[in-house]
């Protein structure tokens, strides 16, 4: 367990308000002009539409298409996209889809996709790219494929076969946490379709399993914008949980908003600088409201007292509580 952090005197809590507001404005400013360069690495390669009987295909496929992308990185001297790749490519990993264009995309599965009796998404939230996948500092948990090990470690540590796969999506274009974008859900709109297009999927693999969100900081917006896309339908209706953690708002002012079956967790460390952020949305500016604020509505638990990168970290009060949302066990989850 992480040692008890001390609480945090008010005039600190002030300044990060300041600077919180400084770099908010900071990142309407600043330009997201591209270099100009040409696209090294390939599209991403076609795969048959996800069903059972063609997992094993796309795992082929999309393995071949990032030993593809290992290569044009070590070609082309991109050492941290050869690291990142190389370890994409340990033995018993597996990916659904694979895009290493730009900051890139990848979707990866832990556990048994087509038994599981649960199906955790975990979608990431800003600066998340190939590089970022597994690692970040040192805090490995913080990434989404760390993230989605802790998940599993944590349900496993239950039950040897927790009858749970782990899906770790980075399928959209997550935005850089210093730019425009970031303050808008013009890339959670992206995101929204692009996740429901990828339950769908999860839907005609396993029709029966009941399926949590756990959605981390601008992520939230991702899932909070899926959640408002237009009639359920059944891949949506298996959606059993919703979790934001982190989060700076999902765009609406109310959980009801959000889905009319699934459950609505909201949670945030003690430690984490998202507390700072203002909670507003003005002429498409802004997340609005703090899904943690009672006016909000959502189901609060116990995240903690970690920082904006600590949910899943290992032991954790955070990971416990998410790991029950995952598994859609309400009564193991502890209320904050």
């Amino acid at each position: 367990m992480p040692p008890p952090r001390q609480p945090i005197p008010p005039r600190t809590r002030r300044l990060r308000r300041v600077l919180a507001c400084a770099l908010s404005i900071a990142g309407v400013m600043l330009t997201t002009a591209g270099t100009g360069h040409a696209e090294p690495y390939a599209p991403p390669v076609a795969v048959p539409e996800m069903a059972p009987s063609t997992l094993d295909v796309r795992y082929t496929a999309e393995r071949r298409s990032i030993e593809k992308a290992l290569e044009t990185a070590q070609k082309i001297g991109d050492g941290d996209r050869t690291r990142a790749l190389g370890a994409f490519l340990r033995p018993g990993r597996r990916f659904l889809y694979f895009d290493p264009r730009g900051g890139g995309r990848a979707i990866e599965v832990i556990g048994d996709l087509t038994r599981a009796r649960r199906v955790a998404v975990l979608v990431p939230g800003a600066d998340t790219t190939l590089t970022a996948f597994d690692e970040r500092g040192d805090k490995p948990w913080s990434t989404p494929g760390g993230g989605a090990r802790a998940v599993y470690a944590q349900a496993a540590s239950k039950s040897p076969q927790p009858d749970l796969a782990v899906v770790a999506w980075l399928g959209y274009a997550a935005p850089r946490t210093f730019s425009s974008d970031v303050l808008t859900g013009e890339r959670a709109d992206e995101g929204a379709r692009q996740l429901r297009r990828f339950l769908e999927g999860v839907h005609r693999v396993n029709p029966s399993a009941g399926v949590g969100l756990l959605c981390h900081s601008y992520g939230s917006v991702v899932c909070g914008r899926a959640a408002l896309d237009g009639p359920g339908g059944p891949a949506w209706r298996q959606v059993t949980d919703i979790a934001l953690y982190g989060s700076p708002g999902t765009t609406v002012w109310s959980a009801a908003k959000l889905d009319g079956t699934a459950r609505i967790w909201a949670g945030r460390g003690a430690a984490d600088w998202m507390e700072d952020v203002p909670h507003v949305r003005i002429l498409g500016l802004g997340l609005g409201r703090d899904p943690v604020s009672s006016s909000f509505g959502a189901r609060v638990f116990d995240a903690g007292t970690g920082g904006h990168s600590d949910y899943l970290e290992p032991g954790s009060t955070s990971l416990r509580n998410l790991t029950g949302i995952a598994l859609g066990k309400e009564s193991d989850v502890t209320p904050g």
